[in-house]
């Protein structure tokens, strides 16, 4: 097979000849999406639940449940859609399906953000897990200011960010998936053994109209960045075999299909329990809110810490690609480990000044889940399906991707608009950098 594997501002640069070898099985598809998939937004349900109420948070779950694997479902059929051709990345997709220049243009600050968005808030998340589980050991220890937790937690990424790419990466991303599936276990069977609080409420917040309304909004970005593997998805495709007697699509969806129960299983009950046992009251990383049994609880914390080292490093790989390669062929600079050094240690750096800075949790999954996630998780595979395959008018397929569509655009208004707001709103009573 002829790989279209190229960066999405070169083709056929050094650094594509430079891919490795594509040696996956079904498996790892599972893990790589698993870690991909099930992050920092899963503790964030209960919380979009208590803004939402049973009936809406449930119906906004299951839809986005079945939206989400539709659309890759499209993409992992769109990654040899030319024979002889393998798109190796979300922007090789959007320049085939839209031109060399426009499909750089929609495909790439998209995928991007989801990118960026998600190793920022992976900065928050470890942080805030590893402060808890330090909490829960050494209760009488002098504690650390949040921002000093976060900065630790960034200080192993900048290890981790020499590694040279995902299959290099396969054993932590394995290790990710195993803990993220069990520290969501822990917080739903922690939650059922706790029991409703004594006061629990499920009636919604009583706060302004205005302010209710942008904390449903937001809610809907929570939920849609809990739906997040889209944006490496090809990448993760890529590293699976493929002869035209067996396609790699056939073991990626299989791989997929796997993942997405385990997803399921982690994020239906969370939310459901997390909900039940705290109502509007929740946390907005349910964690936060356990507290017996204590070593369980702080096992779970150090479980999510694990987790998103590895779900960071599967965000990030493809930056540090771009990164490289704009460096290799614009800038004319050598490759090797310096460039290695300095290009992804730059990177590691921003998303942790931006983590430190902005650590609002909610806000951040509302305002990354619209503006980012939405797009390139419900909408833009099904308009690049429409653009490459041209399916009959008022067909089946026709119809599923102009729904997908309208729901999807409607969601990226309404939860970019509430996170947006949620985070000035927060950060007109936090002290930065206290």
């Amino acid at each position: 097979m002829v790989s279209t594997s190229v960066l999405p501002q070169v083709a056929g640069d050094d650094a594509s000849k430079e891919a490795s070898p594509r040696r996956a099985k079904w498996w790892y598809a599972t893990f790589h999406n698993v870690t991909a998939m099930v992050g920092a937004g899963v503790l964030s349900l209960p919380y979009a639940m208590a803004h939402l109420g049973w009936g809406p948070g449930t119906l906004a779950l299951v839809v986005s449940w079945c939206i989400t694997l539709y659309t890759l479902w499209l993409m992992i059929q769109l990654h040899e859609c030319v024979p002889g051709t393998r798109f190796d990345r979300y922007s090789d997709l959007g320049r085939y399906a839209f031109g060399p220049r426009l499909g750089l243009w929609i495909v790439v600050p998209q995928q991007l953000i989801v990118q960026v968005g998600c190793d920022t808030v992976y900065m928050v998340t470890g942080g805030k897990c590893l402060e808890k589980f330090m909490e829960i050991l050494y209760p009488e220890s002098t504690k650390l200011h949040q921002s000093y937790w976060i900065c630790i937690f960034g200080s192993i990424q900048f290890f981790l960010s020499q590694l040279p790419n995902l299959n290099s990466i396969a054993a932590v991303s394995l290790a990710a998936a195993v803990m993220s599936l069990s520290y969501s276990t822990i917080t739903w069977v922690a939650c059922f053994a706790r029991g409703p609080a004594s006061d629990v409420s499920y009636a919604y917040k009583m706060t302004t109209a205005s302010d209710s309304m942008f904390r449903v909004f937001s809610a809907l970005g929570q939920v849609a960045f809990a739906y997040a593997g889209h944006g490496v998805i090809l990448e993760i495709q890529a590293t699976i075999p493929s002869t035209p007697t067996k396609p790699s699509r056939m073991p990626m969806w299989k791989g997929t299909v796997v993942a997405y129960f385990i997803t399921a299983l982690c994020y239906f009950p969370v939310a459901m329990a997390g909900y039940w046992t705290f109502g509007q009251e929740v946390d907005d990383n349910v964690l936060m809110a356990l507290k017996r049994p204590r070593w369980l609880i702080a096992a779970a914390n150090l479980m999510v810490v694990i987790h998103v080292i590895g779900s960071y490093q599967v965000y990030a790989m493809p930056v540090f690609d771009s990164i490289e390669s704009i460096l290799i062929t614009r800038l004319k600079l050598p490759p090797g480990i310096a460039l290695r050094l300095i290009a992804r240690s730059a990177y590691v750096a921003f998303t942790l000044f931006v983590g430190v800075t902005f650590p609002f949790f909610a806000d951040l999954l509302g305002f990354f889940g619209g503006f980012g996630f939405t797009p390139t998780s419900y909408f833009l595979p099904c308009v690049i399906w429409l653009a490459i395959k041209k399916p009959k008018r008022f067909s089946l397929h026709w119809l599923a991707n102009w729904g997908c569509i309208i729901v999807g655009v409607l969601m990226m208004f309404a939860s970019t608009m509430g996170g947006l707001r949620n985070i000035f709103v927060d950060s007109s009573t936090y002290s930065f950098y206290s």
